[in-house]
């Protein structure tokens, strides 16, 4: 059963942000995960929600986001993605 994560964000360094950016698909890539969709808010339809990015991220099943996200390769991203977002980062199976 496929799996996604969906990462909310607001942008503090913009610098940053993008070398994080550049470097997130190599570490996705051995997982066999799918970047579905990387944007901007453009309006909130209901409720509240602060940040202004969102992506999200296609994986085959919720065993393989753990793989992932415990790898050494995205782990030794986490503090570079610190210093250049806040971000909110949630794994969803699909039903």
């Amino acid at each position: 059963m496929a799996a996604y994560v969906i990462g909310h964000i607001t942008v503090k360094d913009s610098d940053k942000w993008a070398e994080y950016r550049s470097k997130v698909p190599e570490t996705l890539a051995p997982w066999g995960a799918e970047l579905v969709l990387r944007g901007k808010r453009t309006k909130v339809l209901s409720g509240q929600h602060e940040h202004t990015d969102t992506v999200v991220i296609r994986f085959p099943d919720s065993e393989t986001v753990a793989k992932w996200y415990n790898s050494s390769a995205y782990q030794a991203l986490i503090p570079l993605r610190t210093q250049a977002a806040e971000i909110d980062l949630i794994s969803y199976e699909s039903a």
